[in-house]
């Protein structure tokens, strides 16, 4: 089986994969101070977890592939793929990592290794062109050609984030819970900022992906927009231009990486 580890600014997903099928899944907080012995054991109280696997990530994982967001904790997956699991094949997705997915942007080693990923994966189920918008810690949107190449995208603040931000700046605001409200219209503060936050992120996936779809197609239907990321189940029902749902859309790219750089070795 293949072990696949997104890790994001906020959060991490690991999933396990039996061939192409995703088996098992898990979803753990983003600590940038772990160090590689700690995630060891965090990777192996995990896969204990598993009833097809024992204890040991060694036992019944032939394969791993990982992308990061953030530097430092890169460097201590590599850490844990080199000193406790060195006999398991390893894909880190970095510059020189074969993906399959031609970059033109202005500097490719700037994109998000996540992004690519999320492209590779958009083509492979859609194919081209299309447009992936991840909710994440940032909202992000990555155009694909008709050809399948990554054209480049867009990044917003994230629906947190802007939760956030308005607890912190408004005088009268606070924090509030990420839940859908009774109306547009709010009768109280928390609805308010409940209807603004969701129908305002509706409303710009539905301007982003128009405009980019506009760029991508002589007729923009031809363009397929795929939602991902924790938080696409709360505007799924609200932005009209989204066309599939794929929760496990950077775990299906690392599969297809991962296969990808192993058929080359």
């Amino acid at each position: 089986m293949l072990l696949t580890i997104d890790v994001g600014n906020t959060h991490t997903v690991l999933g396990l994969f039996d061939g192409d099928e995703i088996v098992e899944h898990w979803r753990i907080s983003t600590e940038a101070r772990r160090t590689a012995d700690e995630w060891a054991v965090l990777l192996q109280g995990l896969m204990g977890m598993h009833p097809l696997l024992g204890e040991d990530l060694g036992d019944g994982i032939d394969g791993i592939a990982i992308c990061s967001t953030v530097p430092s904790v890169l460097h201590e997956l590599r850490e844990v793929t080199r000193r406790h699991y060195g006999d398991i094949p390893s894909v880190l997705v970095e510059p020189g990592v074969k993906t399959g997915m031609p970059v033109v942007t202005d500097n490719p080693k700037e994109v998000g290794a996540d992004r690519i990923i999320n492209a590779v994966a958009a083509v492979e189920l859609y194919g081209g062109p299309c447009v992936v918008v991840d909710f994440g810690t940032a909202t992000t949107f990555d155009a694909v050609s008709a050809r399948g190449e990554y054209t480049g995208g867009a990044i917003a603040p994230g629906i947190e984030i802007s939760v956030e931000a308005l607890g912190v700046r408004g005088a009268q605001l606070r924090k509030i819970e990420l839940a859908r409200p009774r109306s547009v219209i709010g009768k109280n503060t928390v609805e308010a900022m409940q209807s603004g936050i969701l129908y305002g992120f509706a409303g710009q996936v539905d301007g982003v992906v128009e405009r980019m779809a506009r760029e991508l197609a002589d007729d923009p239907d031809d363009v397929t927009v795929i939602a991902t990321g924790g938080l696409a189940p709360m505007v799924l029902g609200e932005a009209a231009g989204i066309d599939e749902h794929e929760p496990w859309l950077t775990l299906i790219g690392l599969r297809l990486v991962y296969e990808r750089n192993m058929a080359r070795g």
